[in-house]
């Protein structure tokens, strides 16, 4: 994780400043949903709050009093929105799995971060992968049901279309 002055984490990246999409989440495959912890709405940037919509919430991302309540299975990995180390790809083939596995036994499952864009992205386009869709269809479905901007973080693309082991070995070369 990239540390900040005074301890504070830098989860996200050169787009933060762009708007959130509109809708909390949106579904990307059968009982799979990608979403963020913010949204747009009418007044600008407001929070999403999850209660017992899904079975599993696995966040890339965590913000208090944004759910899910503790009776919820919830996984947390803060990652950042920029080049990932070996351990955290790790976490990210650790999360898709867990997504993946949910889905086939028929739960209703929530991949999030900030906004749902890039780290969630991530995660959720892996699992559209392990549950058979080839990594160019996993990218657009992302896209076109999430945001055309999701996966505008070209690091995480390329992780992708290199697969997630060769992408954790070639970081921990790096490191």
């Amino acid at each position: 994780m990239v540390q900040r002055g005074r301890g504070q984490l830098k989860t996200r990246g050169k787009h933060r400043h762009d708007p959130p999409p509109e809708d909390p989440w949106n579904e990307i495959g059968p009982r799979l949903w990608l979403g963020g912890h913010v949204r747009t709405g009418a007044a600008g940037e407001e929070p999403v709050v999850v209660r017992r919509e899904f079975e599993l919430v696995l966040s890339l991302y965590q913000r208090e009093g944004h759910g899910p309540p503790p009776d919820i299975e919830h996984h947390v990995a803060e990652l950042p929105d920029g080049p990932l180390t070996g351990a955290q790809i790790a976490e990210v083939e650790r999360f898709a799995g867990l997504a993946a596995d949910a889905v086939r036994a028929g739960r209703l499952t929530l991949v999030r971060c900030h906004t749902g864009l890039n780290r969630s992205g991530l995660v959720g386009a892996q699992a559209l992968v392990e549950l058979g869709l080839g990594v160019p269809a996993a990218i657009e479905r992302i896209r076109q049901r999430r945001s055309p901007r999701a996966l505008h973080n070209q690091l995480f693309v390329q992780y992708l279309e290199s697969g997630l082991p060769t992408a954790r070995l070639l970081a921990e070369l790096d490191s």
